[in-house]
């Protein structure tokens, strides 16, 4: 890792001094890639970039996931205020900092303990976007126990429970439902270029063979299953699995039987609100018309009337 960073840190060559290999790609179907450039090219770019600098810190790790599942490396990454993932680090101000003094600035921070060299430096790339931003990427292999004790330091740091919600390790592995570990890691959220930076140093540094990246990666991008046919798949029972999907097409069916029962009581009750309304109506109306008054003498005809004159 150290010859690597060291030759990408040479960057371009002076001219007749021979040419450097192509930079590495990520090659990984359904990811985009990031133009790549040398760390010479980079810090050559206008005073109209930013740089962010962001680290892996990561270690051997020979313990086994219910005893039969290799954990080959424990890497490390944060749960950012945002509910995003990311790497350890920030943005780097150039006018006053190299980038590994600011990288070491920010570390400090938010994890305390760690300081990192030019030796650690593993790749720049230039960001998509409207934003004019350069990443650069640093990784640096530790013991179990250095990195055990950094997430420990990690609590104790200014930022955490602020900036920074807490450290989290990647599953590198795969489980048999073809989900399980890794897949499902690379289906969250993640800030910026951390995506991107995870598994280009996962390939660089041979931690995780590429056509198990790549198949990462497709998982990621199928439809999930329901959880019942997950269970059963699990199970490696396809009697299970028939038996699980019965219940599902069962389950739909009463669903469906339910609702049907349940319009049906909706409309009876509006038929009978609106009987009830005209009822109502007919009422109103008898009520509002006024009842006929008898032909006869009232007491103004009484009044009216000629009074008969007396007989003689």
């Amino acid at each position: 890792m150290a010859a690597m960073g060291a030759m990408a840190a040479m960057g371009a060559l002076p001219v007749g001094a021979g040419a450097l290999p192509p930079l590495p790609t990520l090659g990984v179907p359904g990811v985009p890639e990031l133009k790549p450039l040398t760390r010479y090219e980079a810090m050559r770019l206008g005073p109209g970039w930013s740089h962010s600098c962001h680290a892996m810190l990561y270690a051997p790790n020979p313990g086994m996931l219910f005893g039969r599942i290799p954990l080959r490396y424990a890497v490390l990454m944060q749960m950012r205020f945002d509910g995003l993932l990311g790497f350890p680090g920030g943005f780097v101000d150039r006018r006053y900092w190299s980038l590994e003094d600011g990288l070491n600035r920010v570390l400090g921070l938010g994890l305390g303990c760690v300081r990192l060299t030019e030796a650690d430096y593993l790749c720049s790339h230039l960001t998509e976007g409207p934003h004019r931003v350069v990443a650069h990427f640093y990784a640096r292999q530790l013991t179990l126990e250095e990195l055990h004790t950094i997430e420990i330091s990690a609590v104790h740091s200014r930022d955490h429970g602020l900036e920074v919600m807490g450290m989290v390790r990647v599953p590198l592995y795969t489980q048999k439902d073809r989900m399980g570990g890794l897949p499902n890691f690379l289906g969250n959220s993640f800030i910026g270029t951390a995506k991107f930076q995870l598994l280009f140093a996962l390939k660089i540094l041979n931690m995780v063979p590429e056509e198990k990246l790549a198949e990462a990666v497709a998982a990621t991008q199928k439809p999930k299953k329901p959880a019942i046919d997950q269970a059963a798949g699990a199970t490696g029972n396809p009697h299970a699995a028939k038996q699980g999907n019965e219940l599902m097409a069962a389950a739909k069916a009463g669903n469906e039987l339910a609702d049907r029962a349940e319009q049906q009581a909706a409309a009876e009750a509006a038929e009978q609100a609106v009987a009830g309304l005209e009822g109502q109506a007919v009422a109103e109306q008898l009520v509002a018309v006024p009842a006929e008054q008898p032909v006869g003498l009232g007491a103004d005809a009484v009044a009216e009337q000629p009074m008969a004159e007396p007989m003689e």
